[in-house]
């Protein structure tokens, strides 16, 4: 094992065996750090060498670093309680604690074959969260830094299906350490109150002239056997949006064009404005102003399931098109890998539940969502889970369009950053809030 001022310097790739895993810490056991290349790809500087092994003493500690091709610095984020996805980005050069690393070890299931290092990381997470350093101390040839389309979805992928099976079961033990995992939500939830409709779509919009039309329409042609509505809530278009809506309303009385009085609202805000609307319906039902639903029961199909299982919150599946509507990969995204007995608790590592979500309004007028336009859903999908039953369809509902107008094609890395580190505040708050619930 090649080593640099008395400190080793190992390859461990991320997806990785307990076996592979015991080797390179095994190797390592005279020596107080270990410098884990996280991926074949990475080559630093001596500098960059030294810069990380004199950081201040931490059992796991990261940074940012320099692309050496492009001169750019790559920014990370720090890491937290709730930073529990197991694809966190460390960048691809790591120093641990040898000692605290092989005595985390002996946590691991001895028989994992992918899932050896993620579980070793949340392990020793528990004895002292990771240090990031938000300073390039080295650098790197070749590296990826943008998001991969598809490995965004990886954990949905059926390919994937052994990975990710380990990578839940190395979760769950983590929950079980921390005293935050929940058993099965069985209690179902009763029909509660007066609603002037069975249902309402509620679409948020802002400057979406070109696809309005086509998702409002997508909500009237539903064939439900009960009486629903569409309530628009449009955040104060310019492009033309709010004339199109107008005109759609008064072709047809089920749809509520509403202009919120407040000018500062993000897409959980205007949720939450069709939320409280005295007009919504029992069930209030997703639908993006870029998407259309993929035949016409949708609402039939969503309101039964609301029904027959008594849930808080019904989410069904999705495919991804572009604009006009051609698969594109993945494809299907469908989170089969949720369970009734774990998939709330699984809920915390993976980054999204599926699409449309669909609410009993009583319950979500007690929660309102947070008014901010990425992760609104993801938090109430956390929060409602760990109190109620959520109901799964696991057929294709929903027609996810992909263009250049998405909000989130083309994400820099400042945003994505700024993305992921909200999410992972809202798994921290959760997983607070599930360890005094447990």
């Amino acid at each position: 094992m090649p080593a640099f001022h008395d400190i080793p310097i190992a390859e461990l790739p991320t997806i990785c065996s307990t076996g592979q895993l015991r080797k390179v810490l095994e190797s390592a056991s005279s020596h107080k750090y270990l410098l884990l290349h996280l991926t074949s790809a990475a080559s630093a500087s001596p500098a960059g060498y030294k810069k990380l092994a004199d950081a201040p003493e931490a059992t796991f500690t990261y940074s940012s670093y320099e692309n050496l091709d492009t001169g750019d610095t790559i920014p990370l984020i720090d890491y937290q309680l709730g930073s529990v996805r197991d694809d966190f980005d460390f960048g691809p050069l790591v120093r641990i604690s040898v000692p605290e690393a092989i005595e985390s070890l002996a946590t691991v299931d001895p028989g994992y074959r992918y899932a050896a290092w993620y579980a070793l990381r949340l392990a020793m997470s528990r004895r002292q969260l990771p240090v990031y350093i938000p300073e390039p101390l080295y650098t790197v040839s070749s590296v990826v830094t943008t998001d991969d389309h598809e490995a965004h979805f990886a954990y949905v992928n059926p390919r994937n299906e052994a990975v990710q099976k380990e990578m839940e079961a190395a979760f769950t033990a983590h929950l079980e350490a921390l005293g935050a995992r929940l058993p099965q939500r069985v209690d179902r939830v009763s029909d509660e109150g007066e609603f002037p409709v069975e249902a309402t779509v509620v679409i948020p919009v802002k400057n979406r002239a070109v696809t309005i039309a086509d998702a409002v329409e997508s909500a009237l042609n539903q064939a439900a056997p009960f009486d629903f509505n569409i309530i628009v809530v449009d955040n104060h278009s310019t492009d033309g949006t709010t004339e199109i809506l107008s005109a759609l309303a008064a072709r047809d009385p089920r749809v509520i064009h509403h202009i919120p009085a407040a000018t500062d609202l993000g897409i959980g805000g205007c949720w939450n404005e069709a939320l409280f609307h005295p007009l919504c319906g029992r069930y209030a039902v997703q639908l993006d102003s870029d998407d259309l639903y993929s035949h016409s029961n949708v609402l039939r199909d969503i309101v039964e399931c609301f029904r027959t299982t008594g849930a808080a919150m019904v989410v069904g599946a999705y495919a991804l098109t572009d604009f006009s509507l051609n698969p594109i990969p993945p494809g299907t995204i469908d989170h089969r890998e949720w369970t009734a007995s774990n998939g709330h608790n699984n809920l915390l590592r993976v980054n999204g539940i599926g699409a449309p979500r669909a609410f009993r309004t009583a319950i979500v007028r007690r929660n309102p969502m947070a008014n901010v336009s990425y992760g609104e859903d993801y938090g109430m999908a956390l929060r409602l889970s760990r109190s109620y039953p959520v109901g799964r369809i696991f057929d294709v509902l929903y027609l996810c369009r992909r263009w250049d107008g998405n909000s989130d094609a083309n994400l820099s890395r400042e945003r994505l950053n700024g993305y992921n580190t909200y999410k992972d505040s809202l798994r921290t708050a959760e997983l607070k809030a599930r360890i005094k619930a447990v």
